[in-house]
């Protein structure tokens, strides 16, 4: 068998296995979602983030199969994320904003479909949080109006988020 046949059938190999990892994992990811009663759009994220590293994953390995020698790899690799970084860095807002979603999405009450008021001296906002994304918060208002608002900024605020389940008394919680 020569070296050419022996790529072809280890890239086969290698496209075989990450369609049906991809399968897999996203089957597991909405099992888990459905289990836990997470939000359809948080299933969704959990998915395309999945697949994306999957994506890498396998990449690499074709890369890494058709010849790519593995420090030239890792340069190119060392060298992109050099220049991500230092990009970043000049626009530290753009990563305040990146890790402020990736804590909204994981870690924060508030959800999307929530009715929410940020308590600001200045201004006061209220609307339902109709997208959490990686960059803003997006919230619409009872007048159908649309209002972003930068992740990091979000964070910063006090919310009041308006409790679901109406109990005696007050039916708002903090």
């Amino acid at each position: 068998m020569t070296s050419l046949n022996l790529k072809i059938i280890e890239t086969a190999i290698v496209v075989f296995l990450f369609i049906v990892i991809r399968v897999i994992l996203r089957k597991m990811i909405t099992r888990a979602g459905v289990k836990y009663n997470y939000q359809r759009s948080r299933i969704k994220i959990s998915k395309k983030i999945a697949s994306t590293l999957l994506f890498v994953v396998g990449l690499t390995s074709l890369l890494m199969i058709w010849g790519v020698d593995q420090s030239e790899l890792l340069f190119f690799i060392s060298s992109a994320l050099t220049v991500m970084g230092i990009a970043l860095f000049a626009q530290w807002s753009i990563l305040s904003n990146i890790t402020s979603g990736l804590i909204i999405y994981l870690n924060h009450s508030v959800k999307i479909g929530d009715t929410i008021s940020i308590i600001d001296r200045d201004f006061e906002v209220e609307g339902r949080v109709s997208a959490i994304g990686i960059f803003f918060l997006t919230l619409k208002t009872e007048e159908d109006d649309e209002i972003t608002i930068p992740c990091n900024i979000f964070l910063q605020k006090m919310i009041r988020k308006k409790n679901l389940h109406k109990s005696a008394g007050n039916s708002w919680t903090i």
